[in-house]
């Protein structure tokens, strides 16, 4: 399969579904230690998550993976997940001095706990390949159509079945290759480890430039659960929070930059602001600053002057990483379960070695960034906020549907949607046409930027209510006022389109039987169905499928090319 940016892009929004569950995690198991309320079936709640993170991402990822966010794929990828685990574990070869001299029964435990604590080692890997491999089954397979005497494995619950096999044929290659991986991932984990400043650096300042494609998720995931191993527990961020005194290095450089740097920022955009438009900016700059500095979610920030000015978001990233190499020779070891903010940097300033050194490399950090900031604005007339000739103009309060349905029509309208999603901070939407986007309606609603890595594809960066206007907008996205009635569109004639093909479309589509109602518009079929389920999206992909919207009850959108043929022939 060839791999490039475009592909690797669902994997980076899918690993933040995962993700998003470790703060909790991270609450329980500080909450419950000795330091803090002192409550061990808390502590263990926390450590059960930490424990099985190889089992959350087959899920997590799996769901992310789905067109629809199906919990099929979910069940896929657990099914994926456990065959290949506990698969592989009987496969590998237990050293002969293992449990010498013990007796049988004892001797079978041990041997189990060492299969166990192997497996474990490269769990988090094996979670997120069955959680690819399961999203990507689900997309590929969750409409097959089998011979009526299976019929009932057919379509969703077929696709456990098939990552089952999978599962297999992962447990087949780790049980037999394991000593090769594991070699490799220890090396991978010595030469990081190792690379000292400069591989920090390194890390550091690729984070930062990896944020416009959103690829900075899958580099923070070898970092933060891959790299190193402290009895069993592997990653930066899983040895912090098994007592590692090591860990901590690739999270702590981020406190200076979330906590001080970027807030610092906000305030020279501020004051670098014209007078007149202080006051309008003023709020908007603060709430971007509060949001870094309590959460660290700083994506809102860096995207209002990332692409206004490339130069200055270099040096944003080059300071990056110096941070990272400060905060390592300064020996201080801070960690993290969502970000570097200060409601992270409290809940464990009692697990991090030398916290306090925060406070003055953030000092440190402030004058340096609203130093760097003020002096460029001014010398590159950079238009940041307040800066701009024009303001946009300002989205009046409005309802949460009336958000989702100002969303929706400033990208298009519902026909122009083929899919809906978010991350942490972005939307994360493909959609027909880019030139209907109504890019300073959206600017006027909060967009703080936005990304096109490939013709239909289109990111959206809001900050962190970017799921919740995700959500408003699926409730929206398929309502009437919305969506143009089927009969509305365009006018039902016999169309040109060969014989054979016209069957392909209909065999795809369930039969002629199955469409009660098509219409059209030159890049859209828009069909009332009597059974949705009925449908092979496999068969539709491979005739050119490039996207579907569920509408309400059993209307369904088609996004293709040069649908006005197929129409008239399905119509016909």
């Amino acid at each position: 399969m060839k791999l490039s940016m475009q592909s690797l892009q669902p994997l980076g929004r899918a690993l933040m579904l995962p993700i998003a569950v470790l703060p909790i995690a991270g609450l329980l198991l500080r909450l419950g230690q000795p330091d803090l309320l002192n409550v061990p079936f808390v502590a263990a709640s926390g450590a059960a998550i930490f424990d099985n993170l190889g089992m959350l991402f087959a899920i997590g990822i799996a769901v992310g993976f789905a067109r629809d966010s199906n919990g099929a794929a979910g069940l896929a990828g657990i099914v994926c997940f456990l065959v290949a685990t506990r698969g592989a574990a009987t496969l590998l070869t237990v050293p002969a001095g293992t449990g010498a001299g013990l007796p049988a029964d004892a001797l079978a435990l041990a041997s189990e706990a060492f299969r166990t604590k192997a497996i474990d080692k490269l769990s988090v890997p094996i979670g997120i390949l069955s959680g690819v491999i399961a999203g990507s089954a689900y997309n590929r397979y969750s409409g097959i159509r089998l011979p009526d005497y299976l019929s009932f494995f057919g379509g969703r619950r077929f696709v456990p079945i098939l990552c089952g096999v999978a599962g297999l044929v992962v447990a087949g290659v780790v049980g037999f290759a394991y000593r090769w991986i594991a070699g490799g991932m220890d090396a991978l984990s010595s030469g990081v480890i190792h690379s000292g400043v400069f591989g920090l650096f390194l890390y550091g300042a690729l984070n930062r430039l990896l944020i416009v494609t959103g690829l900075h998720h899958i580099l923070n995931n070898v970092a933060w659960f891959i790299v190193g191993d402290f009895h069993g527990a592997t990653g930066d961020l899983n040895r912090f929070f098994a007592g590692d005194p090591g860990a901590g290095a690739f999270m702590a450089g981020f406190f200076p930059i979330m906590m001080f740097g970027l807030p610092a920022a906000c305030l020279a955009m501020y004051h670098a602001a014209l007078p007149e438009r202080r006051k309008a900016v003023g709020g908007m700059l603060l709430s971007m600053a509060l949001t870094a500095f309590l959460t660290g979610v700083t994506e809102p920030i860096e995207f209002s002057f990332m692409f206004l000015a490339p130069l200055l978001y270099g040096l944003h990233t080059l300071m990056t990483g110096a941070a990272m190499v400060v905060m390592d020779l300064l020996g201080v070891k801070l960690g993290f379960t969502f970000s570097a903010g200060l409601l992270d940097y409290a809940l464990n300033f009692s697990k991090a070695t030398r916290p306090l050194l925060l406070l003055p490399v953030g000092a440190a950090y402030f004058a340096l960034y609203y130093g760097v900031f003020r002096w460029a604005i001014a010398r590159f007339d950079i238009k940041t906020p307040g800066r701009e000739t024009e303001m946009a103009p300002t989205a009046a309060a409005m309802s949460l549907s009336e958000r989702g349905a100002a969303f929706v029509r400033a990208l298009g309208g519902a026909g122009n949607l083929a899919s809906i999603d978010a991350c942490t901070t972005r939307l994360r939407l493909v959609v027909g046409d880019q030139s209907a986007i109504d890019e300073p309606a959206l600017r006027a609603l909060g967009a703080k930027g936005f990304v096109r890595p490939s013709a239909e594809a289109l990111q959206v960066v809001l900050g962190p209510i970017a799921d919740m206007v995700a959500s408003e907008m699926r409730s929206v996205a398929g309502s009437r006022d919305l969506v143009p009635p089927l009969s509305s569109v365009a006018p039902v004639t016999a169309g040109i389109m060969d014989n054979e093909n016209a069957s392909l479309w209909l065999g795809a589509l369930g039969g002629r039987d199955n469409i009660a109602d098509v219409a059209f518009n030159p890049s859209r079929l828009m069909l009332r169905l009597r059974d949705p389920e009925a449908i092979d999206e496999a068969a539709l992909a491979a005739l050119g499928l490039r996207g579907v919207v569920r509408g309400e009850g059993a209307t369904m959108h088609l996004l293709i090319g040069g649908a006005e043929p197929i129409g008239r022939a399905l119509a016909a």
